[in-house]
């Protein structure tokens, strides 16, 4: 489990930080906004007051249990990446957590935000044991292994892979009845039967994200074994695919409605360095929306799981500026999963389910507390100090952040050469850690603007950092899938609105 820290550097009136890796209690049911500091952020939310050991879960099995024929692949591929329990164990023998917060010792020595090195090769150099593993939602085990061994059916090399939407974490009610084998087959020609399990009823396509190091190189390996998979682009060569992921929307691939090891999928391959930038600074917050919600990790790497962290703390902080003083479980996690949804064209248009959020959040409360490690609560209070809440601010993915400084700018009217000096101050930060992270005048101010403008204006900033590259990434769906596998794409996302809109009028 992740521990939660606390920001280290606040003025000496304000100073309360916390950073071990279970959850830090706090009294009142207050969630303070400043301990929001390294996911799970709502570790910090309980009921009761404790004082005792940090409260650890049992590690995780990551290893993949699959044929004797997939480790040995496994084994050989130097771009498979995985962490077990052994692994797990030998952290904890040789870096263990850091240790419980005590309110009365003052700020924390060691605060990975401020101090992590985001340049690591191994888990074990990880800022401490169990760092992250929050990340890892748990899955019936059998299912897990289905969506594995997808991944063997791959040759080229995969660093990092998660699924993730409605074929892996429920999004309805399930039915009483398994799917019939002939309604099963109408989408998955040969679904094994944990899949027909964990699809209960409601038969759907898996999505699929592969992280790579060199986007040319895996489309080389990839059309020579799965050339069905790609459109006629595919035709000009494995330089014209990656120049259109590279180059156009978000930087992601789609082969969609591909059949793989019985299974329809869709798969999308994307580089590492641009998966690893938009988690630690929300460019485009494409992805790193997608992994505010739970997903099922398959694969793993170091350098990712400490961005994610990032990208879960900023979603938790940004929920909180948009959230009033008291809030509910569900609307704290309807507003995370809301994020990537704000700028996206699909909810503009009769192309997704307008109960979406809705239904991802009614029907994954175990696992959002999971990712965030929290026991349940109601209500959740959160501390309005604005120094506290500045240093928030000031924590916020640095791209994101920078435009929601130019939102204020124009707002307070700061004239240009005193925002130059106040950017070229914020620029001066260490690339590869985050240094100097405590709000000034400025970030205070914007704390304590009117909640209802300060939530409006941060919906427009998440909304304007969203919409061009969802919007271009979505433009390029029938150069890189195909005309007629994006209309039958766009046929099944309009059917889901109409089903969503039945269920709103019922």
């Amino acid at each position: 489990m992740a521990p939660a820290m606390l920001h280290k550097g606040l003025p000496a009136a304000g100073r309360a930080l916390a950073r071990h890796s279970a959850a830090a209690a706090i009294r009142s049911n207050t969630i303070r906004a400043y301990q929001v500091t390294a996911f799970p952020v709502t570790a910090t939310i309980h009921s009761a007051v404790t004082r005792g050991a940090p409260r650890i879960p049992a590690p995780i099995q990551f290893s993949a249990t699959g044929s004797e024929a997939a480790k040995k692949k496994e084994e050989a591929s130097e771009d498979a990446t995985k962490v077990d329990n052994a692994e797990v164990t030998a952290q904890a023998a040789a870096k263990p957590s850091p240790p419980p917060y005590d309110e009365a010792a003052g700020p924390p020595a060691y605060d990975w935000e401020e101090d992590g090195n985001f340049n690591i090769e191994k888990f074990a150099d990880l800022p401490y044991t169990n760092f992250g593993v929050n990340q890892h939602i748990v899955i019936e085990k059998e299912f897990k292994e289905c969506l594995r061994q997808v991944l063997w059916q791959f040759r080229a090399p995969v660093r990092y892979a998660f699924a993730y939407g409605s074929g892996v974490f429920p999004q309805s009610k399930k039915g009483k009845d398994i799917a019939t084998e002939d309604q099963m087959k109408l989408v998955h020609p040969k679904a094994p039967l944990p899949v027909q399990k964990a699809q209960n009823g409601e038969p759907k396509m898996i999505d699929f994200i592969f992280g790579v190091t060199h986007t040319q190189h895996f489309h080389s390996l990839n059309m020579n074994q799965h050339r069905d998979h790609y459109s006629s682009l595919a035709s000009l060569g494995s330089g014209a695919v990656s120049f259109v992921q590279d180059r156009m929307g978000a930087g992601v691939y789609f082969n969609t409605h591909v059949t793989v090891d019985g299974l329809l999928i869709k798969y999308g391959v994307v580089s590492l360095d641009t998966l690893k930038k938009d988690l630690r600074d929300w460019n485009t917050l494409y992805l790193a929306g997608r992994l505010h919600k739970p997903v099922k990790i398959l694969r793993d790497d170091p350098q990712v799981r400490m961005a994610n962290q990032i990208n879960l703390l900023g979603a938790v902080r940004t929920a909180l500026l948009m959230l009033p003083e008291k809030f509910t479980e569900h609307e704290l996690y309807a507003t995370i999963a809301g994020i990537s949804y704000l700028g996206d064209p699909r909810m503009a248009f009769p192309t997704e389910n307008p109960r979406k959020v809705a239904n991802i959040v009614d029907h994954n409360m175990q696992n959002f507390r999971r990712l965030t490690e929290k026991d349940r609560v109601m209500p959740i209070r959160q501390d309005m100090n604005p120094v506290k809440r500045g240093n928030m601010v000031r924590r916020l993915p640095k791209e994101f952040r920078s435009k929601l400084y130019f939102k204020y700018q124009e707002k307070y009217k700061i004239p240009q050469l005193d925002f130059d000096k106040m950017m070229d101050e914020s620029a001066n930060e260490d690339t590869n850690s985050f240094k100097r992270q405590q709000g000034g005048s400025f970030e205070q101010r914007i704390a304590q603007d009117n909640p209802d403008e300060l939530r409006a204006i941060v919906r427009s900033v998440i909304r304007n950092t969203i919409k061009w590259p969802s919007t271009t990434q979505s433009l390029k769906g029938p150069l890189t899938a195909g005309f007629r596998k994006t209309f039958r794409y766009v046929g099944e996302k309009i059917g889901k609105y109409r089903q969503g809109s039945k269920t709103e009028r019922a």
